[in-house]
């Protein structure tokens, strides 16, 4: 005998139409539950992914060491001048190079200027000297134009490729190919570059002022290095009330690409013994987005874990009103239940018609949930510096999970009413 039937169904669906109010107050537990889950993780999703595509645009394969100032730094003082020298030097060059294995590219970084201008135009974006390979290690691209060369590596080419926020601050209403734009070091001191490419468009992280590393882009212009050396030098001056300071950096920055994922680590290990070595003071900082990779990755799913149980909480909370509800329900129907059985209906009857009747509202709110969630997240999105990410398998867990806690919230009082003593139920008043 098939005790799901349509009847059954029917029967069930007729009864929730009953107490529109009532199923639909207690479906809600269940409607907020689902859409708490979907867009908490939907926030998490977007959020990670921010994450995982900011260091991904690293270069999996990449190793970054950053010159920083130390404390204390090697001084030689004339007068009222100090001479200060760290960061990067030609010696940890040649020695990795010669010493460390399974490296494809190294690329050395100068910044060279941190101000560019085109006649009344003027932006305060850095001038950053960099080799060919940086392109390609960086992995970035041009929209126009070409990229720096090997034939743009001779003191005397000064050619440069520009950043799109760069043209969009110098060259408002004019084309930027074959114009020239000076590179300002010093109120008095400013070199020509030609332009012979545009990036394209990089995509950064929260507002477009912060990008990758705290790095943008779009506000750079790259320089080869070797006009970098013969215009600018590698002493800077930073004069302040009474004194001066001149600041030696053969290279404020370098990227290292292994042959590999599976060697990034090893080289990494070995370019940092290299450093320890060649520097008396910390003047360096070994960065290395393949192992913050995999800690964003673990940090996500355990972000996914924690906010799936808390916004799942809400869901339990539904479940809970809905066995209130239909505990309820059992009382004020025993008389119905009374009749009904000495009719012939069995206890898998009974149950069959309180089962459906919380699948009903959990399935009705599981929907009504998902459609929320997705308004949710796109209302979130307005807010957020990033755009949630809605994905199948949260909406399915949810959907799932809304399904499963009506059904388990509805077992107990539809065996309770399956259980009632016909005649018992009969007189009841």
């Amino acid at each position: 005998m098939r005790f799901f039937s349509l009847e059954t169904f029917l029967l069930g669906i007729r009864n929730l139409r009953l107490h529109k109010l009532r199923s639909l107050l207690t479906s809600l537990g269940i409607i907020f539950g689902v859409a708490a889950v979907i867009c908490m993780l939907s926030v998490s999703e977007g959020a990670s992914a921010d994450e995982l595509r900011m260091l991904r645009a690293l270069g999996t394969r990449n190793i970054i060491v950053n010159a920083i100032k130390p404390e204390q730094s090697t001084q030689v003082s004339q007068g009222n001048t100090n001479l200060v020298r760290f960061g990067i030097a030609d010696t940890d060059l040649s020695i990795i190079k010669a010493s460390i294995p399974h490296i494809d590219h190294i690329v050395p970084l100068k910044v060279a200027a941190h101000g560019v201008r085109y006649g009344e135009n003027q932006s305060p974006s850095k001038v950053v000297a960099v080799s060919p390979d940086f392109f390609d290690v960086v992995n970035i691209s041009v929209a126009k134009g070409r990229p720096l060369c090997d034939t743009d590596m001779s003191p005397d080419s000064n050619v440069c490729v520009i950043g799109a926020d760069v043209r969009r601050e110098l060259f408002q209403l004019e084309e930027p190919m074959g114009a020239t734009i000076m590179a300002v070091r010093a109120p008095l001191s400013a070199v020509p570059f030609t332009v012979v490419g545009v990036l394209q468009e990089v995509q950064t992280a929260g507002t477009p002022a912060r990008g990758v590393e705290e790095r943008n882009l779009n506000r750079e212009v790259l320089v080869p290095l070797a006009a970098a050396k013969a215009q600018f030098g590698a002493i800077t001056l930073k004069q302040t009330a009474g004194s001066r300071e001149l600041t030696e950096v053969e290279y404020s920055g370098l990227y290292v690409a292994a042959d590999t994922e599976e060697h990034v680590l090893p080289v990494s290990e070995m370019i940092k013994r290299v450093f320890k070595h060649n520097h008396t003071v910390q003047d360096y900082e070994v960065r290395v987005p393949l192992a913050r990779l995999e800690l964003a990755k673990q940090k996500k799913r355990n972000n996914q874990k924690i906010l799936g149980l808390i916004a799942s909480i809400s869901l339990l909370v539904g479940g809970i009103g809905i066995m209130n509800i239909m505990l309820a329900s059992v009382t004020e129907r025993t008389r119905e239940i009374g009749i009904r059985r000495a009719l012939g209906a069995r206890q898998a009857h009974i149950r069959a018609q309180f089962l459906v009747e919380t699948v009903v509202l959990s399935t009705a709110g599981g929907v009504t949930g998902v459609l929320l969630g997705f308004a949710g997240s796109t209302m979130l999105s307005r807010w957020a510096e990033w755009q949630p990410i809605i994905s199948l398998w949260s909406v399915l867990l949810s959907f799932s999970l809304s399904v499963l806690i009506g059904v388990l919230s509805g077992l107990y009082p539809a065996i309770s009413a399956a259980k009632l003593d016909p005649i018992e139920a009969l007189r009841y008043e």
